[in-house]
């Protein structure tokens, strides 16, 4: 294992690592050029020298900007003067990608042309997006800021609720006209009882992993006031002997949220909270009946059409990609995207939503962290003014309903009346939220940032799009209806297969790229990189358990299974292993007796091992290429 100059760990030397990642560059770059009748050879000679100079920054930050001035551009319709910082130019173009970016702007005044090459635009996309999303760490100096930034967004909370012109009454009104139903349906299952928790497979703040959290020792009191221990985290009242050794703690003594960092650009690290194993336990139990809830036609015994359902989405994200595709081409539909989205919904919006439910409202307290806790600045929050941080099962949905108010607040204030149920329904399909991912009519953008400027939330205007061709929602990319997402690398390259993850990122890499019909650089791959670490990689079907190569041609039976007659090819197979642990006897018996997904008899050994799986090894087999 040796260090990158950055801090990162890698797999290989620093100066063999960035030398394949320029050769893959490279690659790329000439096939798109062949695309686009012109050349890269400039180019690359260009990303080599500032690479030698810059280091790894350059393909995971600097190049990452260049394609965010270049989105701009795209938005606006011409490229500001001000763009491409560090880039020379000639007339109205940086001299980098200048083959590509000539056939989509006019090279001397940098407006976009009326018939702007297509291929030419995904080309710009992939070359600078490339490595923008690598999953490396970041340099200590990035992770600190990133918390010291958590810290600051909790200040500007706290100062938001001194000074701001809330209208909790006005929001109270729209969320009963979207939620009304959902809602008093989960005032009826919290009321009766009939939820069900569950444990989730990460790490918890309070270190319990696996089976073990079966053995809950911890409560608290919020909690027992709502969710008695005895009816939720024992499997019957014969084991009230349980309460003998748990600890029922005082709002003073709960554990506070744990927040960490994990990998997302080298830019800036992703700022997570891990909940502690018994409230998290309690959160899943509120969301899958509000996720069930929201999502559903109908609610409960209500004969009604449920009002908000085809508004939100917690499980599918294409249909915010396909209103994304239909405003790129139509122009009709903007993309908004919030920073810091769940760290800046504050308590009192989610109390707002929930005003008048009254079990819900409860439901919720009591299942909210309300201290946190950052170990890399010695620092503890004793009293936090958000709601929650990405880490609480309940902080997507919850975040969601207060986007979606808030929007139809802005369209209530553009319409110059107060909304109707009539109003609601004529939105449908012109409106939809997916975490921070928003989706509003174009003529509404104005009054939509107003709302939720108001509220103390940012629209990330670099990441918003609504008045050129360019959108972008949930990970699909667009302009003009052509879809231009690029395909990431996403890991670092492996130098053996005992690398699992990586390779099995790496094949799915390749195999992305086929897909994108470039096919010359997906044979490069196959021929430097796949073929010297899995001798044997056969074509397969998409959905086969093996590791192989997406094809348009049919795959190749080597053999036929000797009992079934099935065809099996043979190729290599991740082994993933799941951690060791087990509970006591009443935890083992609780786990069996919770429904779940898993069915206790779909893995014999499930009660001696559990959490996440991990990739382990890769191994030589017989395989069904489907």
């Amino acid at each position: 294992m040796r260090i990158l100059s950055n801090g990162a760990h890698d797999i290989l030397p620093l100066k063999e690592y960035m030398k394949s990642m320029t050769d893959l560059w490279r690659e790329l770059a000439d096939e798109l050029a062949s695309w686009c009748h012109t050349s890269a050879t400039n180019d690359y000679k260009k990303l080599v020298s500032r690479v030698e100079k810059e280091g790894i920054s350059f393909l995971t930050i600097t190049l990452p900007s260049f394609g965010k001035d270049f989105e701009h551009g795209l938005d606006v319709g011409f490229l500001d003067s001000s763009a491409f910082p560090g880039f020379r130019k000639q007339g109205g173009l940086p001299l980098f990608l200048g083959g590509f970016l000539s056939r989509i702007f006019d090279p001397s005044s940098g407006v976009l042309l009326a018939e702007p090459c297509l291929d030419s635009i995904y080309s710009i996309r992939q070359l600078t997006l490339l490595f923008g999303k690598i999953q490396l760490p970041c340099s200590e100096s990035r992770v600190i800021g990133a918390f010291q930034d958590y810290v600051k967004c909790e200040k500007e909370l706290e100062d938001w609720a001194s000074h701001n012109t809330f209208n909790a009454s006005a929001f109270s009104r729209i969320a009963r006209l979207l939620f009304s139903d959902v809602f008093t349906e989960m005032d009826k299952i919290i009321y009766e009882g009939d939820l069900v928790p569950r444990h989730g497979p990460g790490a918890t703040s309070d270190r319990i992993s696996g089976n073990r959290k079966y053995d809950l020792n911890t409560w608290s009191s919020r909690l027992e006031s709502l969710f008695p221990f005895g009816e939720f985290a024992i499997p019957n009242w014969r084991y009230h002997y349980r309460y003998d050794h748990v600890k029922i703690l005082d709002p003073g003594e709960e554990i506070p949220v744990k927040v960490i960092s994990v990998p997302k650009t080298l830019r800036t690290p992703r700022i997570i909270a891990m909940e502690p194993a018994y409230v998290q336990y309690m959160q899943q139990a509120v969301l899958h009946p509000l996720i069930e809830a929201l999502e559903s036609e109908k609610v409960g015994s209500n004969t009604s059409h449920n009002l908000c359902s085809g508004f939100l989405g917690f499980t599918h994200q294409d249909p915010n990609r396909d209103l994304a595709r239909r405003g790129s081409r139509r122009g009709d539909l903007a993309t908004l995207d919030l920073s810091e989205a769940s760290d800046r919904v504050h308590l009192q919006h989610v109390m707002a939503l929930v005003h008048g439910f009254p079990y819900l409202k409860e439901a919720i307290l009591a299942t909210r962290s309300t201290k946190a806790e950052i170990p890399e600045l010695g620092v503890c929050l004793h009293s936090l003014n958000k709601y929650a941080s990405m880490g609480s099962a309940l902080c997507f949905p919850i975040e969601a309903m207060v986007f979606l108010t808030t929007i139809f607040l802005g369209i209530e204030e553009k319409l110059q009346r107060p909304l109707e149920r009539k109003d609601v329904m004529s939105f449908r399909g012109n409106v939809r939220v997916y975490g921070d991912d928003l989706i509003v009519p174009v003529d509404c953008v104005p009054f939509v940032i107003d709302s939720l400027a108001r509220l103390g939330l940012k629209v990330n205007i670099n990441k918003s799009f609504w008045t050129g061709k360019f959108r972008e929602s949930c990970g699909g990319d667009y302009y003009d209806g052509i879809d231009v997402t690029p395909v990431r690398f996403r890991r670092r390259l492996p130098s053996s297969r005992s690398d699992a993850s990586e390779v099995q990122s790496l094949v799915a890499f390749r195999n992305l790229l086929y897909e994108r019909g470039l096919w010359s650089t997906t044979r490069w791959i196959d021929e430097n990189w796949i073929g010297k670490i899995l001798p044997h990689f056969p074509i397969v079907e998409p959905t086969a358990p093996c590791l192989g190569r997406r094809s348009f041609l049919p795959y190749e039976v080597e053999r036929y299974d000797a009992s079934t007659f099935a065809p099996r090819v043979r190729a290599f197979v991740v082994r993933h292993r799941i951690p060791a642990n087990s509970a006591s006897g009443e935890g083992s018996l609780l786990k069996c007796l919770l429904p779940s997904r898993l069915l206790p008899w779909e893995d014999e050994r499930h009660l001696e091992r559990s959490g996440r799986s991990e990739a382990v090894d890769i191994k030589l087999r017989w395989s069904s290429p489907f």
